[in-house]
């Protein structure tokens, strides 16, 4: 039986003389060359690489599910996965799934022992980019810190014997919220917050 692969390919923009023919008609070629059967062409044309979602990629990924096909074929990264850890997740799927990725330009095969070593150096460069992020996230938290700047949401003191004054005249939350210029939940929060320490009003997150 005939190895069945799905083809995909992507334009960003159909009228910049970019020509998405080019792709599939390479990928095709390539497969009649492996004696692969074509069950499929996923084809994104004037769709940007950035979007997260992709009407034909995700068309894609539920046939990839339902083991329509045995390989994946795509005519270079950029024109499949928006980012290495986009590319690594997808290719975690097709593994699980038992699918093969084959990147025509970059000659990357999963199914061959250099394409499982790829794999795994994508696999770390993700980790890295996951960690550098984490990493600058928490350097500019110090930064702010140290230039004494206020974290989080802001705080605010609110007027709770106003807030008891005019819910005893039977004003519901929101129009005591509206009176007063401060959200339903942020009145019903400071409301609460007086009645477990009616000695003092509390600040009440925003």
């Amino acid at each position: 039986m005939a190895t069945k692969v799905a083809i995909y390919a992507r334009v960003s923009t159909t009228n910049h003389g970019q020509d998405v023919g080019l792709q599939t008609r390479e990928l095709r070629q390539f497969a009649e060359a492996r004696a692969w059967a074509v069950a499929g062409e996923y084809v994104d044309a004037g769709v940007s690489g950035a979007k997260d979602s992709r009407p034909e990629l995700n068309r894609m990924m539920a046939d990839a599910h339902k083991r329509r096909f045995d390989v994946v074929c795509v005519w270079r990264f950029d024109r499949f996965a928006r980012s290495v850890s986009h590319l690594l997740r997808a290719l975690e799927t097709f593994k699980a799934l038992g699918i093969d990725f084959v990147s025509y330009s970059e000659q990357m095969d999963t199914s061959t022992p250099a394409g499982k070593m790829v794999f795994t150096v994508l696999g770390a460069v993700a980790e890295l980019e996951r960690s550098l992020i984490v990493e600058r996230v928490r350097a500019g938290l110090r930064n702010a810190r140290v230039k004494g700047k206020r974290l989080g949401r802001p705080r605010v003191s609110v007027d709770t014997a106003r807030i008891t004054a005019l819910r005893s005249k039977g004003l519901s939350w929101a129009k005591i919220g509206e009176e007063l210029g401060l959200g339903e939940g942020t009145v019903r929060r400071s409301a609460q917050a007086s009645a477990r320490n009616p000695s003092k009003a509390a600040p009440v997150n925003l």
